[in-house]
């Protein structure tokens, strides 16, 4: 499970072209292993995140990506953090993540969530539904995509999906774990006690205590074991040896994405941004509020990859 992850969400690099794009992805999934990361993530989004950049920014597919940086790592897990349930029929999807198994000589993770990006299904022809809805569908697609992954033959006459004695093989090599992201407490977390080995929460890191204690309730009336369940949370951060460093990244990048200083701003006030000092003291208060893990990312200068093995020298001292 999850202890340490690193995610790459970022693909817009200094000095670099299209083309040279996919050799700074594999230098960064290497040096995160090489710095201690047990997962290495990408985004599963087709459109650049607002916050991280503009929607024409490069992106790419993340299951294509995951399954060509299994070539070039050895040990971590890979997976998307997390999978848009919305862009694939769950009956493909367990074929695509027990394929990436394969590849990858059984390090694959299944990460999905319900899917949120408007945009990019609007613009790519992906229905989007109600809030409602797309609950609905993830909770319909994982009691399709489990069995499957276990090498159970399954049928579901769903709203949303159907299948007919859906055969899964050849089988995963690993018992694939399912990691389930989001934060609420009614549903997602019912899910995650239902389906899921992983949650990856999405919330303030005040929250933390409280998504634990809503997650340990459906534990409970399922019957399940809090225990066996490895929660962690996605913490985007800035570090750098010094503050004038990671100010000086943040310049850099902005340069090339044509942030103004009040994106700069909006920058250091959202994300962990800062010195190794800094940045451990966020980490460490998230982890006492009883994370099991921590998934960290460099979205302003993760292409620098001694920053990878900084991020990873502060978050391997908070995890102890």
């Amino acid at each position: 499970m999850t202890r340490l992850g690193y995610q790459i969400p970022n693909f817009t690099y200094p000095d670099t072209r299209s083309d040279e794009i996919f050799d700074h992805v594999v230098a960064q999934a290497k040096a995160a292993e090489d710095a201690g990361y047990d997962r290495v993530f990408v985004m599963d989004h087709f459109y650049q995140l607002p916050g991280i950049g503009a929607p024409e920014e490069p992106m790419f597919e993340c299951y294509a990506m995951l399954s060509a940086l299994a070539q070039h790592t050895r040990k971590a897990r890979l997976s998307a953090l997390v999978t848009g349930n919305t862009y694939r029929n769950p009956a493909l999807l367990a074929k695509t993540v027990t394929t990436l198994d394969h590849v990858s000589h059984g390090r694959a993770t299944l990460g999905i969530g319900c899917g949120w990006f408007e945009l990019e299904h609007t613009a790519l022809g992906f229905e989007f539904g109600t809030f409602g809805e797309r609950f609905e569908k993830l909770d319909e697609a994982l009691a399709i995509i489990a069995p499957m992954l276990r090498g159970e033959p399954v049928t579901v006459d769903g709203k949303y999906y159907k299948t007919e004695n859906a055969v899964n093989s050849p089988a995963a090599v690993s018992r694939i774990p399912i990691m389930i992201g989001g934060g609420g407490e009614k549903k997602t977390l019912r899910m995650v006690a239902q389906y899921a080995d992983e949650s990856n929460l999405i919330c303030e890191v005040d929250e933390i205590p409280r998504k634990l204690e809503a997650l340990a309730g459906h534990c409970e009336r399922l019957g399940r074991d809090r225990s066996e369940i490895t929660v962690t949370k996605l913490m985007m951060c800035v570090v750098a040896p010094t503050m004038e460093e990671a100010n000086a990244d943040l310049d850099e990048i902005a340069a090339v994405k044509g942030w103004n200083d009040a994106v700069k701003d909006m920058v250091r006030q959202r994300l962990i941004f800062g010195d190794p000092d800094t940045v451990g003291e966020v980490l460490e208060k998230a982890v006492g509020y009883g994370l099991d893990g921590l998934t960290v990312d460099l979205p302003v200068n993760g292409h620098k990859l001694d920053r990878i093995g900084l991020l990873g020298e502060v978050s391997h001292k908070v995890l102890g």
